[in-house]
């Protein structure tokens, strides 16, 4: 009897994945519960474990397919099967003791897998002949792939553990693969400027072997690591680190040489956004490109000087799910203003006794937390969403909070934002945002959100109309506090004043209820004693 491997659920509001690669083949002996399969989504790496033992029967979804929730993507039929081996690079070890091994190897940040049930964690073994697999680590949220930058060995060299093996990078930096394990390279699978995936194989080291035995000398079987590489990447070192290989062919592209360009890497090492940088500046060009500054520029100079950069699998999922928000609900958007001078007036005379007693700052979101949790109480319509005919009261509120990062835009959730003080807000926060920033969110993270907060001001935006948050039916704007004339009391007086913009979803959020919420989250931070006596 077969049974069936499907995609297991992936979190809320996550309904697709990528099948990233497959540790079995058909044939291939299983256990249950061991790891079969890499699914790839938006935000996390999730490993599939088989569901019984037996034998992989059949693959339905290759790799780089995307799959939805509960998709059957394999079989798994009775019988015993064969060893799997080293019948795919990317393979994880068969045996719980190996899986044990690997998981201490890679404890320290970087990912080295076994061949079968050969241990990684240690060197000396007799005679060698264990070879350990190199693949490239994960490296942070969203990032799928790396370029392969300089290759510190090659076939046939000694190292030690922990020694630096490679250096792979991203647009932003480089980083260095160590050694997990002791012994002689014996396979080099890539070479440098190649792009590879996060799982992929690198090198293979044979645990415990001295240089001058076995198989191998220098780079008969090394893709790019041959002996006439040696001297110059010794003359390199010597120097300085070469420009990364994104670097060096934008620097190629725009005419630069090394010396036009600062580099920020790794001892000076120039990347692509150092080079970025220069151009903006305006580092000088090559007497080469000088002439075609004095003419007009064609259409085929005008491509020339184009870059096309391809998405990153976290921008690609964002532009889906806000097109998919514009495309399904009802979407409208109301403002008000409020006047922040009680807000302001009260953080500037107990911000410093708040730090103190609390260890962190008081800013001005605990205040909107605090304000929009009295608003959906009294409004709960705005704190509800669709499930098809029906309309799902959400009597909590998990207030999410939009954080920009480098690789775009994400969503943690203060969880029982309702049941918090403003401290408590405000260190979740901190939490949050720095976890955010660092590419260390969990999941857990960014699940159950029932009303989002998106702070544009902090970016100077002055008015804006915010993208619901989808299956979400609200969503709170902040914007920039700027000076105005206002007219208080008969007088005109200057104060300061910020436009909030609250978007929903008019299927089930009526416009009154829509500006009745907007104007209590206003009340409430014109007054902010309401917020401490639940008015």
């Amino acid at each position: 009897m077969a049974t069936e491997i499907k995609v297991p659920t992936l979190g809320e509001s996550v309904t697709e994945a990528t099948i990233g690669q497959w540790f079995k083949q058909p044939g291939d002996r299983v256990e249950q519960d061991e790891t079969i399969a890499e699914l790839e989504t938006d935000k996390v790496t999730v490993e599939v474990p088989a569901p019984s033992a037996g034998v992989m029967q059949e693959i339905v979804a290759k790799e780089g397919e995307t799959v939805e929730v509960g998709a059957l993507i394999g079989m798994i039929g009775e019988g015993e099967g064969k060893a799997s081996g080293a019948t795919k690079p990317t393979e994880k070890p068969k045996s719980q003791a190996a899986k044990a091994d690997q998981a201490a190897d890679t404890a320290a940040d970087y990912g080295g897998g076994g061949s079968g049930d050969a241990k990684t964690n240690g060197a000396g073994a007799s005679g060698g002949g264990k070879l350990v697999e190199v693949t490239v680590p994960a490296a942070g949220e969203s990032v799928t792939e790396a370029t392969v930058g300089e290759i510190f060995k090659k076939v046939g060299d000694s190292v030690s553990v922990d020694e630096s093996l490679l250096e792979l990078e991203t647009d932003k930096a480089a980083q260095e693969i160590p050694s997990p394990v002791g012994g002689v390279i014996r396979e080099m699978a890539v070479s440098q400027g190649d792009e590879v995936k996060v799982g992929a194989l690198l090198l293979k080291i044979e645990e415990g072997a001295s240089a001058g035995s076995g198989a191998s000398d220098s780079g008969s079987t090394a893709k790019g690591g041959g002996t006439d590489e040696t001297p110059r990447r010794q003359v390199e070192a010597e120097e300085g680190r070469p420009p990364a290989p994104s670097a060096a062919k934008m620097m190629r592209e725009k005419g630069l040489s090394d010396g036009d360009v600062d580099g920020s890497g790794k001892k000076g090492q120039v990347l692509k956004g150092d080079v970025i940088a220069a151009i903006a500046k305006g580092a000088p060009s090559s007497p080469q490109e000088k002439p075609k500054a004095a003419r007009a520029p064609s259409s085929g100079d005008d491509a020339s000087r184009e870059e096309r950069v391809k998405m990153t699998r976290l921008r690609q999922t964002i532009a889906r799910r806000l097109k998919d928000a514009q495309d399904t609900a009802a979407m409208l958007t109301t403002f008000n203003e409020v006047d922040m001078k009680a807000v302001m007036d009260l953080r500037s005379k107990y911000k410093d006794l708040f730090e103190k007693k609390h260890g962190v700052k008081l800013g001005f979101m605990g205040f909107f937390t605090k304000a929009v949790c009295h608003a959906l109480k009294e409004i709960p319509a705005v704190n509800a969403e669709i499930d098809g005919n029906e309309i799902v009261y959400k009597n909590f509120c998990h207030v999410g909070m939009a954080v920009g990062t480098d690789k775009g835009l994400v969503v943690p959730v203060i969880r029982d934002a309702d049941e918090m003080s403003i401290a408590e807000i405000e260190k979740e926060l901190g939490r949050l945002a720095r976890a955010a920033r660092d590419g260390k969110l969990g999941m857990s993270d960014m699940q159950g959100g029932t009303f989002t907060i998106t702070n544009g001001g902090v970016y100077g935006s002055l008015m804006s109309t915010p993208i619901l948050n989808a299956p979400q039916s609200g969503i709170l704007g902040m914007h920039k506090i700027q000076e105005r004339p206002m007219a208080i009391g008969g007088q005109v007086v200057i104060r300061p004043m910020m436009y909030l913009a609250l978007s929903y979803d008019h299927r089930i959020v009526d416009g009154k209820e829509a500006v009745t919420f907007l104007v209590r989250v206003k009340e409430s931070l014109e007054d902010p004693e309401r917020l401490v006596l639940d008015l």
